[in-house]
């Protein structure tokens, strides 16, 4: 077969291989093709999704004065549900104390504002709790 370099426009005659290129390459040159969102094609404006009202409330911890072994945690669910809480902090403490959190502070905290509140006097003592959320 013999290396053959000419273009179409200077032969008469086509191979059937070059016919069936050539024929597509037409057809398709003849096809406009249209892609449409029929949600879009409305008047209506696009609408921006709705942000949550608030993120869900992530558990608080709070730092603990004179501490030795007491842990104070307030859930994110103790602040979701808004009522007040009688929080026990004994941790790993050998002793009790409670932390009474009111439903202004749980909604202080909701809010990202810090809490500072005392603690019971048991064993001869109390703790000051804040509760800083982050």
């Amino acid at each position: 077969m013999a290396n053959r370099v000419e273009s179409l426009g200077d032969r008469t005659s086509l191979t059937r291989r070059e016919f069936t290129l050539e024929a597509a390459l037409g057809i398709l040159a003849g096809c406009v093709i249209t892609v449409s969102d029929i949600a879009c094609s409305d008047s209506t404006p696009p609408t921006t999704p709705t942000p949550p009202a608030s993120a869900p409330a992530s558990d608080v911890n709070g730092t603990v004065s004179a501490n030795h072994g007491h842990i104070a945690v307030i859930t994110g669910a103790q602040m979701t549900a808004g009522s007040a809480v009688a929080l026990d902090i004994r941790g790993n403490a050998t002793h009790p104390h409670t932390v009474m959190v009111a439903q202004a502070d749980l909604t202080s905290l909701k809010n990202r504002q810090a809490v500072t509140l005392p603690s019971s006097t048991d064993n001869g003592h109390s703790h000051t709790v804040t509760f800083t959320p982050s």
